[in-house]
């Protein structure tokens, strides 16, 4: 059946990747902008103006929609000063809002929503293994609040009988953005370092699992939270070390140290420094299989794609 698909941040990482796979599998796909420019009249990539700080929509994006994926959120890549905190919390509280008031305006009922949300907001932990539906697991930090708010904004839509599926992304790899990149180039220039003790837990997955995730949520109409994490979570130390083998660079330099990262960070520093090992399993019981369930695999998969590896590291 040919379905047409809603999407906020489709021309992120995350959402490039997700229009990529409906396209391929005969979607089509109306995508929110909040720039004129970005505006496409194609019917298998149609664009939509919306201001989710304003709360503006064009209620005409959910004509003939048969479900949403909400990516929609201002990044977290850059330095948390006290009004930048406000825009990527408020950024996923707005979007949420206006997609909400924009379907009940336009008076068409859309029966699924798959939402990102985020491993942030599980405490850090060098023990803990998280599954969805830990008790009171909620970090006590600006992560931790970011993604709660999301997630109760997301539940509103419960309310007028959309079923909603949230994804809480790890570490997303890819070769296109997002920190894999970040990580990369030091370990290429003989630069590289892990972060802190080296020993915290890093929940990654594929960029084209975690697209597969969310198509896979909504074709099968899930609903509740799912970890959107690949299997095999490592630390840190093995991370870097995993890709160093596949740039086949040594890594000689000591972790960096944490004071060290703080100072330069601030608050972000949390992002490399807390530990989160968080599990699978429910996606996986559902249906999902992981084409890259582990790390050297995907880091191949991924740095090949770019050519980054020498030829005799070639399949």
């Amino acid at each position: 059946m040919s379905m047409r698909i809603l999407i906020t941040g489709a021309t992120g990482l995350v959402g490039t990747a997700i229009t990529e796979l409906c396209h391929a599998r005969g979607y089509q796909v109306n995508y929110l902008t909040t720039r004129k420019e970005k505006l496409s009249q194609d019917p298998a990539y149609r664009g939509f103006l919306w201001d989710p700080s304003r709360g503006a929509i064009d209620t005409e994006c959910f004509a003939g929609v048969h479900a949403v994926i909400n990516l929609a959120g201002a990044s977290i890549a850059k330095r948390w000063t006290d009004s930048y905190k406000k825009t990527v919390l408020q950024s996923r509280v707005d979007s949420l809002e206006t997609l909400h008031k924009g379907m009940k305006d336009s008076g068409n009922k859309i029966p699924l929503m798959v939402t990102a949300s985020a491993i942030g907001v599980y405490p850090s932990s060098f023990t803990t293994y998280y599954e969805e539906e830990e008790e009171g697991a909620v970090a006590n930090t600006f992560l931790g609040e970011v993604v709660a708010a999301w997630e109760k904004a997301a539940d509103v839509f419960t309310a007028s009988g959309t079923r909603v599926a949230k994804v809480r992304i790890g570490l997303v790899l890819s070769a296109d953005d997002g920190a894999l990149p970040q990580m990369v180039k030091p370990v290429q220039m003989y630069a590289g370092a892990a972060f802190g003790s080296g020993e915290q837990w890093q929940s990654w997955i594929h960029i084209r699992d975690l697209a597969g995730i969310f198509m896979h949520l909504l074709e099968n109409e899930a609903e509740g939270v799912y970890n959107g994490v690949a299997p095999n979570p490592v630390t840190q130390n093995k991370l870097m070390q995993a890709i160093a083998k596949v740039v086949n660079k040594p890594l000689w330099l000591p972790n960096i140290p944490e004071w060290f990262i703080k100072m330069v960070l601030g608050e972000m520093s949390s992002v490399l420094l807390e530990s989160q090992r968080v599990s699978s399993k429910k996606v996986e019981v559902e249906g999902y299989v992981f084409k890259y369930p582990n790390l050297m695999p995907a880091l191949q998969d991924i740095l090949q794609e770019k050519g980054q590896l020498r030829e005799e590291l070639a399949p």
